[in-house]
C-alpha cells in the first residue's frame, strides 16, 4: 500500500491502524496532533494543568473508538477536535458541579484563583483587539485563518474548501498571520 500522501490522509490512515489496535500508528497520531488539540483543549479551559488532563482522557477515548471515525464524515482533525472540544466542555461542566458543593474555606481558596478585574479588562481587551485586527483583513486572508486555526483544517483542507490553489492558501494564511502581528503591535499587544 502506498504511503498517504496527504497530511489528512496520514491522520485517516493513523486513525484507521488505531481501530486496529497499532499502537506505533497511535504514537504518530499523537505526535502530530497532540500541540494542536492541547490548545483547543486551553482554550476552553483556559488552564494547561486541566488541559494536558483532557486531552490524555480525550486520547484514551480515540484509542477506544477510532473504529467510529470512519462512519461520520468528518475530517480526520475535525473529529479528533470534537473529541477534545467535547471532553474540555464535559470537564469544565463538571467542574462547574463541583464547585457549588464546596466549603466556605474551598470556595475562598477557588476565589483567590480566579483573575483580578484588571486581568479581565486585560484578557477582553487583547480578544477585542483581535477581533478588531481580523475584521481589518481582506476576506480570503481571514477565511483561510478560520479554516486552519479554529476548524483544524489542514492547508490541503482549506485549499479544497475556498477552491483556491494551495500555493495560495498558503500565502494567505503566512500574509494574515504576518497582519494580524503587525496589527496587535499596533495596538500595543503581544502576539
Amino acid at each position: 500500500m502506498p504511503a498517504p500522501s496527504t497530511a489528512t490522509d496520514r491522520l485517516a490512515f493513523w486513525l484507521g491502524q488505531v481501530a486496529l489496535g497499532d499502537q506505533p500508528a497511535f504514537e504518530q497520531l499523537y505526535q502530530a496532533t497532540s500541540a494542536h488539540l492541547l490548545g483547543v483543549a486551553m482554550l476552553v479551559l483556559r488552564r494547561r494543568e486541566r488541559a494536558e488532563e483532557v486531552l490524555q482522557e480525550a486520547f484514551v477515548n480515540i484509542w477506544h473508538n477510532a473504529g467510529g471515525y470512519a462512519q461520520t464524515g468528518a475530517s480526520p482533525m475535525s473529529w479528533l477536535i470534537t473529541i477534545v472540544r467535547n471532553k474540555a466542555l464535559d470537564h469544565l461542566r463538571s467542574s462547574r458541579q463541583a464547585d457549588t458543593h464546596v466549603s466556605l474555606d474551598e470556595h475562598e481558596s477557588l476565589a483567590s484563583e480566579r483573575p483580578d478585574p484588571l486581568a479581565l479588562l486585560t484578557q477582553a481587551s487583547g480578544e477585542l483587539g483581535l477581533r478588531t485586527c481580523l475584521d481589518k483583513l481582506d476576506a480570503p486572508l481571514r477565511q483561510s485563518l478560520a479554516l486552519a486555526y479554529y476548524e483544524g483544517q489542514t492547508h490541503d483542507e482549506v485549499a479544497r474548501h475556498l477552491r483556491a490553489p494551495l500555493g495560495t492558501v498558503k500565502t494567505w494564511l503566512r500574509r494574515g498571520i504576518e497582519r494580524l502581528r503587525a496589527c496587535l503591535d499596533g495596538l500595543g499587544h503581544r502576539a
